[in-house]
């Protein structure tokens, strides 16, 4: 599956679970006013809880997930996922540990976007990547739950006080101890 494709579309019946085995795929959450916030990326040896969780209840797929590496993965029909989870502990152990460490993480980003400030997640956001990064300022909102003029603003702020400096499609982290000083108040 190539990069860009989605899998899922929020409202979509699963039909069956994917077990990457390489690439990774993003999961994420569309609001009414456009904006997305990323839930979460399957990577290989994991699949989708989300998908799982639509084939034990019989539940649309909340959310959508698109792929973000060329993507292989290990189909896995509906009633095939189900009699192993009925049959086989070893299956049922894997497929509630994925659960349990997603609900983990799930619950981390409600945390973060619900409690901390956009600037905050914003600076660990790029204390994260030293190198700079390639991302567009929407890319960056997406993976924040923010908007893009929200992202941007700040990060014309952070320019200002020599932080970052910011380049036509590439971000570059000058002074990561200031920006972490400077954001933590």
């Amino acid at each position: 599956m190539e990069v860009g494709q989605h899998l899922a579309w929020e409202g979509q019946e699963c039909t069956g679970l994917g077990l990457v085995l390489a690439g990774m795929a993003r999961v994420y959450k569309l609001g009414e006013s456009g904006r997305e916030i990323t839930l979460y990326r399957v990577e290989p040896g994991e699949s989708c809880i989300l998908t799982a969780s639509c084939l034990l209840s019989g539940q649309p797929f909340p959310a959508f997930a698109q792929v973000e590496q060329t993507l292989q993965a290990r189909w896995l029909p509906a009633q095939p996922f189900r009699q192993r989870m009925h049959q086989s502990e070893a299956w049922r152990s894997f497929v509630f540990q994925l659960l349990s460490r997603r609900l983990a993480s799930v619950i981390g980003v409600v945390e973060e976007v619900a409690f901390r400030r956009v600037d905050h997640r914003l600076a660990e956001f790029l204390l994260l990547h030293p190198q700079g990064c390639a991302l567009t300022h929407q890319q960056i909102a997406q993976e924040l739950g923010s908007s893009r003029e929200v992202i941007s603003r700040l990060l014309k702020d952070f320019e200002r006080h020599g932080w970052v400096s910011l380049g036509r499609g590439h971000l570059s982290l000058l002074d990561p101890a200031g920006l972490k000083a400077g954001t933590v108040t």
